[in-house]
């Protein structure tokens, strides 16, 4: 039998306390034995019954445990690189609070279901950049998510090319434990068209790689203005107010082209569960084994049958003194 915790001082206390009490229990039952009749049979039958309950709660407390204890697991896993466009227009407000933040936030939700694969994160606008290299520590990427703003990048539009590129490339050349990953996911997640004009080689490269690509839109159709770091809304060379609005037809031509698929987040529709569950479906790679803790606290056997002394010895009394 194992525990899952040892004895500390709040275990020895109970016992020296039930010692102190059960002893000045057992010197009355004497002193009294001294004037009158006491059956010493049966308070020895009482100290053990008590005594029997008592230390199965203790033995409860530790969190006792049978068998085997560990377990050899196989761990599978694929990698995944999230791509986020942080262009100027991310800045928007027709999704609240902003396109980005909630960018942030769905992210940080489809980290959190893949717990055994490497994820990495590529911000881009007209340039791309590696914010995270893949890992699997999912404390770092969330604080990297945090960080993203789009004064990270140069703010001259939009293009998929140099992100796709980039990523393809990571993921081609990094591996896990000296292991190769086959399994290997690109998410795209931007509000706009794609202005840039070397995208369509990198997804040929991607389609030849049998990468799975998915790309995400996310903003509304009715869009908004676009806030700037200086407190202004950004202007057209005429002077008019500049409106974002989602354009998709880029996002679901690039996903359409590898044979990947268009999810979207709007005021309409949040489709980040479907992205979710459309990566758990993708078979993963073996990476290693590992041996993990599989104990099972068993407290509640001792726990029960202490219930069951504790309810003998309160239903059924035994006559200690003769009178």
């Amino acid at each position: 039998m194992n525990f899952l915790k040892s004895l500390d001082y709040s275990e020895l206390t109970l016992f020296f306390l039930f010692a102190i009490f059960y002893g000045i229990y057992i010197v009355r039952i004497y002193r009294i034995n001294k004037k009158i009749e006491v059956s010493i049979k049966k308070v020895i039958y009482k100290l053990i019954l008590r005594s029997s309950y008592f230390f199965l709660m203790i033995i409860a407390l530790l969190g006792p445990s049978f068998g085997d204890n560990k377990k050899e697991v196989n761990i599978v896993g694929k990698d995944i690189m999230i791509l986020v466009d942080l262009s100027e227009s991310m800045n928007a407000d027709d999704i609240k609070p902003t396109r980005l933040e909630k960018v942030k936030f769905e992210m940080k939700k489809i980290i959190d279901q893949f717990s055994s694969d490497r994820i990495g994160i590529i911000m881009f606008s007209s340039e791309a950049y590696v914010q995270c290299p893949l890992t699997y520590d999912k404390n770092a990427l969330n604080l990297f998510i945090e960080t993203l703003n789009t004064s990270l990048v140069p703010n001259s539009g939009t293009d998929f090319g140099p992100a796709l590129e980039l990523s393809l490339s990571k993921l081609e050349d990094e591996t896990s434990n000296n292991k190769e990953i086959n399994s290997k996911v690109i998410i795209l997640i931007s509000d706009g068209e794609d202005f840039g004009e070397d995208t369509e080689s990198s997804l040929e490269q991607i389609k030849s790689s049998s990468i799975k690509l998915f790309s995400v839109g996310i903003g509304s159709t009715q869009g908004s203005k676009i806030l700037l770091r200086n407190g202004k809304f950004k202007k057209d060379n005429e002077g008019n107010d500049v409106i974002t609005k989602l354009n998709s037809n880029s996002l679901k031509e690039t996903a359409s082209y590898t044979g990947g698929k268009y999810f979207e987040i709007s005021n309409e529709m949040n489709q980040t569960d479907n992205l979710i569950s459309e990566i758990v479906n993708i078979k993963g790679d073996y990476i290693e084994s590992k041996t993990v803790d599989v104990t099972e606290n068993k407290y509640f056997y001792f726990l029960f049958s202490a219930l069951i002394l504790m309810l003998i010895d309160f239903t059924f009394s035994f006559k200690i003194i003769s009178i």
